[in-house]
């Protein structure tokens, strides 16, 4: 049986500062620190998975700028499988600026770019891969009919199908039903239920409404306070492993890509959120997007020292 992830979505070029704090509407901050990474929230899943140790294929979309080239080497040199991106005439590659602050927090804006060009055709070309996946892992950086065929051409070919809903953005509750595992933050559970999310009743009742609505795994993410996970035989919160933030960033997205490599590989759901919590917590002590998903070593050496990172 195939161990292959198949990512499809988005990938940016990142230009972010790291300043003190962050500025007020109006505010020039000085005296900060600038690096030019590569990100963007579907790149970002499928790094974290390929270094954690998973067979990864990366469905993407890239322009005929200078960047282009650099962001396929640089998925290369972590072993993901490049034949399926596609790269886009007279259009720029996604862009994303982002200020961070010593605390980790973050303001961040994104210019889609070639991401926006992935539609119906290119996925028509990805079929076969997508065929011999294990799991497909999505995020909705990508526009909205484009996520809704996905899942389709998914649904057809009968393939588990991970869902991180963000950032968060109308969906149809038909595509919902065809999704296997959704991964939100308290943020998108409370866009996609209507509901307040801010107690732990609040998450119960939210991954109660989401489960209702046809899914069959749950996990809300709870940012420091760990994880919450429901089924319909299991509700269980695990908790997160404390570490200094130092930038959030793409913490979500290396969470979602680990969590796909050890689901693969047949760990429990429970290993596996812990797994992904392990990856997840390294990436935010580091700064940028892709420079902070962790390798598989990093992962194994942290769990097994995990005592002294235990809540």
């Amino acid at each position: 049986m195939s161990n292959n992830i198949i990512v499809i979505g988005s990938s940016n070029v990142d230009f972010f500062m790291k300043m003190v704090r962050l500025p007020k509407l109006g505010e020039t901050v000085t005296d900060c620190t600038f690096k030019q990474v590569f990100g963007g929230k579907g790149a970002n899943q499928a790094v974290g998975a390929a270094r954690a140790g998973g067979e990864v294929t990366f469905v993407n979309c890239v322009g005929d700028d200078q960047f282009a080239d650099l962001m396929i080497d640089n998925f290369k040199k972590d072993g993901i499988n490049t034949e399926y991106i596609f790269r886009e005439k007279d259009i720029a590659s996604g862009a994303a600026l982002i200020m961070i602050d010593s605390q980790g927090n973050n303001y961040l804006s994104v210019a889609p770019g070639a991401n926006y060009r992935l539609k119906k055709p290119h996925i028509d070309k990805a079929k076969n891969v997508i065929d011999d996946a294990a799991i497909v892992l999505l995020q909705y950086e990508v526009l909205p009919e484009t996520l809704e065929y996905i899942i389709e051409v998914c649904h057809s070919l009968e393939k588990k199908v991970m869902l991180n809903l963000a950032p968060a953005r109308p969906i149809n509750e038909e595509y919902l039903k065809k999704i296997s595992i959704l991964v939100v933050n308290e943020v998108e559970a409370e866009f996609l239920t209507g509901q307040s999310v801010s107690s732990a009743e609040d998450v119960e009742k939210a991954a109660s409404a989401l489960l209702a609505k046809g899914i069959e795994t749950v996990i809300i993410t709870l940012g420091k306070e760990g994880s919450y996970v429901a089924t319909a035989d299991v509700r269980k919160k695990i908790p997160a492993f404390k570490v200094e933030a130092r930038d959030t960033t793409a913490a979500g997205d290396v969470y979602c890509g680990t969590l796909c490599v050890a689901l693969v590989e047949g760990k429990s759901l429970y290993e596996a959120v812990r797994f992904a919590g392990a990856a997840s917590a390294i990436s935010v002590t580091r700064l940028g997007a892709q420079p902070s998903a962790p390798t598989r070593e990093e992962i194994v050496n942290f769990l097994e020292n995990a005592d002294q990172y235990e809540n």
